[in-house]
């Protein structure tokens, strides 16, 4: 056998081609680090495209005509109620767990009411309309929680409102202005899909065993939970609320950069010129704050972001202005990785699927470190 792969060491798989994709390109053109979804840059779709024809395009290979569109709006505004033993799941569960880890309970719980729970794992046509299902059903499942965390009633979904309308409606109770559904609309396109990033390779890992579309999302999700992923975005508003104040913003950076300290929000493993998501979200972070009358934030992450960029030579990614657009949008910290989730789950889906249209099993191989060639003393000379 080959010791090339065993002898050749990636840290963190940095680098490492483990999959082909039709779904997502992160090197734009040229090589330039850009993000496209099945061919078209992130910067044309954004804006343009709805979040459901952007999860359309991911499950189905291509933007919807009108009827196309027509008909999966229609689809997943049927299927958005939960079965009434997972709303009740969702309802007896702690109020402290963690939000992910309620989604992750209720999305694996939601495999036991599916009507091809038993489908062939390879079935594409199967694994489709149940990925449709996940888009439907897992904003629900977020917003019900967060209402009985607070002990509110719930807002049943409403199938008169688009995707983002509805989960903002599910949560606060009031369909969202304009401008704010329009934005949250946009954070779900940005956030849909980004290549080969720790929870889509979860996922990928996981069904190719054979295992099925709900066990790989599930995988995502508890991939999604960790502060380097998903939950960066909660620990860059920390940040903002730690300064507090726009005078005290340049002092606060000078000194956390003094100490050293990784500011969230900024640099990632891929984008080393900057993350093209941040830059279209930061336009309707300031739209927001203007709508609702306090650009205090946006006065305390400009000179952050300004630092840290030129002194550390990062640049924020899309973390960072979505941690401020969804505090102008009135939610609870805890829901920004739920969110994420609710978002991704189309790309994830995608990416299942593509594995198990052309699988092969994952088994990577570990460079050995530890000690070489003990024997085997008898236990009574061990002391």
């Amino acid at each position: 056998m080959s010791t090339e792969s065993v002898d050749q060491y990636f840290p963190g798989l940095e680098g490492v081609i483990a999959s082909e994709t039709a779904i997502a390109n992160l090197e734009g053109k040229e090589g330039d680090g850009g993000l496209e979804y099945r061919g078209y840059r992130i910067e044309d779709l954004a804006g343009a495209v709805s979040y459901e024809e952007t999860a359309f395009l991911l499950l189905h290979g291509d933007l919807p005509t009108r009827v196309q569109l027509a008909d999966f709006e229609s689809r997943l505004r049927s299927m958005r109620e939960l079965p009434a033993p997972i709303v009740e799941l969702l309802k007896s569960i702690p109020a402290g767990n963690h939000p992910m880890d309620v989604l992750r309970t209720s999305t694996s719980a939601m495999a036991h009411f599916d009507p091809e729970v038993n489908a062939n794992p390879t079935d594409h046509a199967a694994n489709v309309r149940k990925a449709e299902r996940l888009v439907a059903q897992m904003p629900t499942a977020i917003a019900y929680r967060e209402r009985f965390s607070n002990g509110k009633d719930l807002i049943r979904p409403r199938v008169d409102l688009d995707q983002s309308a509805n989960f903002l409606h599910m949560i606060h109770g009031t369909v969202p202005s304009e401008t704010m559904r329009f934005a949250f609309d946009l954070s779900l396109v940005l956030y849909t899909e980004h290549e080969l990033n720790a929870s889509t390779f979860a996922a990928r890992v996981t069904v190719s065993t054979l295992s099925d579309i709900y066990s790989g999302v599930v995988a995502a999700i508890g991939t999604l939970k960790g502060a380097l992923h998903g939950g960066a975005n909660e620990e860059a508003w920390k940040v903002l609320e730690q300064v507090g104040a726009p005078e005290h913003a340049e002092q606060w950076i000078k000194d956390a950069l003094a100490r050293k300290e990784r500011i969230m929000g900024f640099g990632h493993r891929v984008y080393k010129t900057g993350d093209p998501r941040s830059r279209i979200l930061k336009e309707y972070c300031q739209k927001l704050a203007v709508e609702i009358g306090d650009d205090r934030w946006e006065r305390i992450a400009e000179p952050i972001e300004k630092a840290v960029t030129e002194q550390k030579h990062l640049p924020p990614n899309v973390d960072w202005p979505s941690a401020r657009l969804y505090h102008y949008m009135g939610l609870n910290i805890d829901l920004y990785t739920p969110i994420f989730a609710m978002a991704r789950v189309a790309g994830w889906a995608a990416h299942i699927i593509e594995q198990l249209d052309h699988n092969r099993l994952m088994r990577p191989r570990a460079r050995y470190i530890g000690p070489p060639n003990r024997s085997v003393s008898s236990i009574a000379s061990r002391g």
